[in-house]
């Protein structure tokens, strides 16, 4: 016997955890073993530690009915169950709380919940009105065709990269509880703590939940809390008592709550059940590490409906778990599946609601489903549409999880383009309307959902027992391309269609004599904000059809469903654009007409989104895009000098034929100094050299030759030794430049287009020990955005071929709004705190030719030409930019004590005259004045 076995302890741990809980402290190792069984006369753990002997350790009483030991040297992996005695009854039960089994009739094992570390850093929830939902199944989503089922986390993690391609950023997980078998819908759990056996168990699950961050995706768990089981149901009649032949401590035993049509009911009224419940709640969520709960069932948590009969205890519990989550995760979220659309349960529980953050909505499935299906077009009533699209619970789009297909209706009913025409569902119809659907999932108000398969078309009816059919990827790549553009579209992933993400619908078009709806989607309004859907659901061309629009002028057909490269059987047609005119309708100033396809969804913006390229996702106040974001404001400094480099005609968002500097609009926003230069740059790697100074009493007057050899060497290609005929670059008297950044692209028409960045830190006495990078190949847009590992974001928009025509007029080339845009950490910079100032200029490929393209008043000067012999102090005026600090929370507040005071006021006068970027010239003027006085007298008193 070994002494781990003859070690025996009757009395109660003073450890904390219910189950089996490892320990390692200065009284020594081992496992403590707790649970719960108030009806028991007697309690031990018997395992692999003591040969399974049920005598070796019983455990001590702690009073209402908590049992609990201390075992040395028992570690993770060891196998035990509890042995509990009622009367002249022994039961061998499994651990409720054990989080791993060798099957759903096997043994507990101990489990060391900190055994895996997590890989992925820097993970952000996404924001739920960006969020696209994808469904799966862990058996069946990580098969191969051929492949035996289930498969596991593991595969799925295999199968991960497809989910990236097509852009979903969140999988909703079915099921992973521990089940009776190893093939089913994960719905008749036997074991509420543990992760099924066959899928790999709780560090496999850790593992996929880490891929899935690791690649952007959140993570949403399926769990089940209205019933449990039936089968395989070790907490049925645990401790051995029961009433009415019921499940005893962890059910209700009345004959009107003891069951649901699924299994027995846990009683939501007693407190160990519920702290039970709401405990394995927060376990996926912190331990696991799980972004959103979705609630199975709820309406059987909150009621007996069958009985018409309420139970309050089972709301209370509700409001628990998510007060809970609320007070220590907030940013996650917990969705109902209720089907009661009861607008209550997404309430706060502050205004007496569940506290859920959405809820599945059937009055957006089930009428959008018969769309699809009705077999006669006259027979869809445009009515159902409408009231489908704009229904809201407690008026916050979020709230409400849309979708045409789930587990439920792709399983217990054939899938969309079956149910649309059985036996032909790879038919024109069946093509056309289930995309038609699914493009009302993407375009409505709602967080979209699609289950998987449904991106490439899969037909029949789902099950447990069979894998995915890959295969229908090259045979459908066309549909799943159609997915991907409303993945993408839904997303805003290329910065045209903010409104799909916005809270604002307008159903501004019902034509029920024609078929058609459309819609206005918007989140504040304007230029790639505001979203104009048009869907037709009939099977002929409509000519000459007038939409009303929000606003006139152009306005880019975005997405059309009836694109050939969709599929060989779609005929194509409808509009590329359409030009909205001042003639009103539909309750709106402008209007359009235009060709309907047959049963076609058309999407409008009056941007034209930008390929997403990389997928980087942007979560600033800017969205770096190339193009001047009202949040900046009017341009800083608008350049005076007509460009010696070529002005630019191409009009592309990529090739230039010619470079210039027209202006800078600057603004330090979260941290972050966001730099847009309008204007060109020349897809001949010509340069766009920028230098900072933002670290008071550091950096270089004149820029030296020995900073880091920066990739291409183009830093010190413009630096010197500060004495001869090649000093290096000379900067204004006063500027002292402590960071560089360089922006550079190229490549040929129809065959490439690249963009890279450099960037250094620029020490006083130079040298090498500074942070420095480089990163790219990029593109342009926001889509495809350098994102660098520090953080620096760089992008172009090239399509600009105005800006200035000449002379020396300082509004010449105010009208450019594209050009060159960083979005820059202040921490990169090491900003001090104080001024920031800006200068930058065109420079040639080698960073060898200084054009005339300069930030400040050259006044129409040639090229300046070699960059080391040019001294900007030699200039009129002064050749950089001051960016104005971020705007304090309370103006005037100039000490931060919040209050502005006489304190404030004589900070203010300690700054009085030419002031660049101070934190008291409030009006941003460059000026401390009786302006900037005036302001500090209207904020006078308590920040509010």
């Amino acid at each position: 016997m070994s002494f781990a076995t003859a070690v025996r302890a009757t009395a109660q741990s003073t450890r904390s955890g219910p189950g089996a809980t490892l320990y390692d402290d200065a009284d020594g190792e081992g496992t403590t073993f707790r649970t719960w069984a108030p009806n028991a006369n007697w309690v031990s753990v018997a395992g692999s530690f003591n040969g399974f002997n049920p005598d070796a350790h019983p455990l001590g009483s702690e009073g209402d009915g908590w049992w609990s030991l201390d075992v040395p040297y028992v570690t993770a992996g060891a196998r035990y169950k509890f042995v509990i005695r009622n009367g002249a009854e022994e039961l061998w039960r499994r651990d409720p709380w054990a989080r791993r089994l060798t099957s759903s009739v096997g043994d507990p094992l101990v489990y060391d919940p900190t055994a895996y570390e997590f890989q992925a850093e820097g993970f952000a929830t996404p924001a739920w009105n960006e969020t696209v939902i994808y469904e799966l199944h862990v058996g069946t989503f990580g098969a191969l065709t051929g492949d035996p089922i289930p498969a596991g986390f593991d595969d799925c993690i295999e199968n991960l990269d497809h989910l990236e391609t097509l852009g979903v950023n969140c999988v909703e997980v079915m099921p992973v509880n521990e089940f009776a078998g190893d093939v089913s819908w994960g719905y008749n759990l036997a074991h509420p703590w543990s992760v099924e056996s066959a899928y790999g168990g709780p560090d496999a699950f850790k593992r996929f939940v880490d891929a899935c961050h690791d690649r952007g995706i959140a993570v949403l768990l399926d769990v089940v809390y209205n019933h449990w089981g039936p089968s395989d149901l070790d907490l049925w009649q645990y401790d051995g008592w029961s009433e009415n032949g019921n499940g005893g401590i962890f059910f209700y035993n009345d004959p009107v709550r003891a069951e649901t049509p699924w299994g027995p009911r846990p009683d939501f009224g007693r407190g160990e059940v519920r702290s039970y419940i709401r405990d394995n709640a927060l376990l996926w969520l912190q331990e696991f590490r799980v972004d959103g709960l979705r609630i199975d069932a709820t309406k059987y948590m909150r009621s007996v409906p069958e009985a018409g009969t309420d139970l309050p205890e089972g709301w209370s519990l509700m409001q628990w778990i998510n007060e809970s989550i609320e007070a220590t995760q907030p940013w996650k979220i917990t969705i109902a599946e209720d089907w009661g659309d009861e607008s209550w349960l997404s309430r706060t529980v502050d205004e007496g609601g569940a506290g859920f953050g959405s809820q599945w909505d059937g009055v957006f499935l089930h009428p959008v489903r018969s769309l699809a299906t009705t077999v006669d077009d006259e027979d869809r009533s445009m009515f159902a549409l409408r009231e489908s699209v704009t229904k809201y619970f407690n008026g916050d789009a979020t709230q409400r999880v849309v979708f045409t297909e789930s587990h439920d209706e792709a399983a217990n009913q054939p899938r969309l383009p079956e149910a649309i025409w059985p036996g032909n569902a790879d038919g024109w119809e069946a093509k056309k309307r289930s995309t038609l659907a699914a493009s009302v999932v993407f375009s409505s108000p709602g967080i979209p959902m699609i289950f998987q398969g449904q991106e490439f078309f899969e037909d029949g009816v789902w099950t447990d027992a069979a894998p995915m059919d890959w295969e229908r990827m090259e045979t459908f790549g066309g549909i799943f391309e159609l997915y991907r553009d409303l993945v993408h579209l839904r997303r805003n992933l290329g910065g045209a269609t903010r409104g799909l993400c916005g809270n604002g619908t307008n159903f501004h078009h019902l034509d029920d004599v024609g078929k058609v709806g459309a819609w206005h989607r918007y989140d504040q309004g304007g230029v790639g904000d505001d979203v104009v859907i048009v869907t037709h659901w009939t099977n002929e061309f409509r000519g000459d059809y007038r939409i009303g629009f929000p606003r006139g002028g152009t306005w880019h057909c975005v997405f059309n469903g009836n694109a050939t490269e969709y599929d060989d059987a779609f005929t194509g047609g409808g509009p590329t654009e359409v030009f909205a005119e001042p003639l009103p309708w539909d309750g709106m100033d402008h209007s359009a007409s235009f060709e309907l396809p047959p049963y076609t969804c058309l999407i409008f913006s009056q941007r034209i989104p930008e390929d997403p390229g990389s997928g980087n996702e942007q979560d600033g106040p800017i969205l770096v895009d190339g193009v001047r974001d009202d949040l900046y404001g009017p341009p800083l400094l608008v350049q005076d000098t007509q460009t010696g480099f070529g002005d630019a005609s191409l009009g592309l968002i990529d090739h230039a034929n010619g470079s210039e500097l027209d202006g800078l609009a600057a603004r330090v926003e979260d941290d972050t100094l966001y730099l847009h230069f309008a204007g060109n740059l020349e897809s001949n790697f010509n340069k766009l050299d920028v230098f900072i100074d933002a670290i008071e009493g550091e950096g270089q007057g004149t820029l030296r030759d020995d900073n880091p050899e920066v990739k291409f060497g183009g830093l010190n290609r413009m630096g010197g030794s500060g004495r001869g005929g090649s000093p290096g670059l000379r900067f204004d008297p006063g500027f002292e430049a402590d960071f560089w950044i360089d922006f550079t692209c190229g490549g040929e028409i129809g065959v490439g287009f690249d963009t890279f960045i450099n960037w250094s830190r620029l020490a006083t006495g130079g040298g090498a020990s500074v942070d420095w990078g480089f990163a790219g190949p990029g593109g342009p847009g926001a889509g495809q955005a350098i994102h660098a590992s520090n953080g620096i974001i760089a992008t172009i928009d090239n399509r600009n071929t105005g800006g200035v025509p000449g002379g020396d007029g300082l509004d010449s080339g105010a009208g450019v709004d594209t050009g060159v845009e960083f979005a820059i950490p202040l921490s990169v910079l090491g900003a001090s705190g104080g001024p920031i100032r800006v200068t930058a200029f065109i420079n040639g490929s080698g960073h060898d030719f200084l054009s005339n393209q300069v930030l400040g008043p050259i006044g129409g000067g040639v090229n300046l030409g070699e960059p080391r012999i040019v001294d900007f102090g030699t200039i009129p005026g002064a050749q950089w930019v001051g960016v104005p600090a971020a705007e304090p929370e309370c103006p005037g507040d100039l000490d931060g004590d919040g209050l502005v005071d006489g304190a404030d006021f004589g900070v203010l006068l300690a700054s009085w005259g030419s002031c660049e970027a101070c934190p008291a010239d409030l009006d941003g003027d460059g000026l401390v004045s009786g302006a900037d006085l005036g302001v500090m007298l209207s904020r006078w008193g308590p920040c509010p």
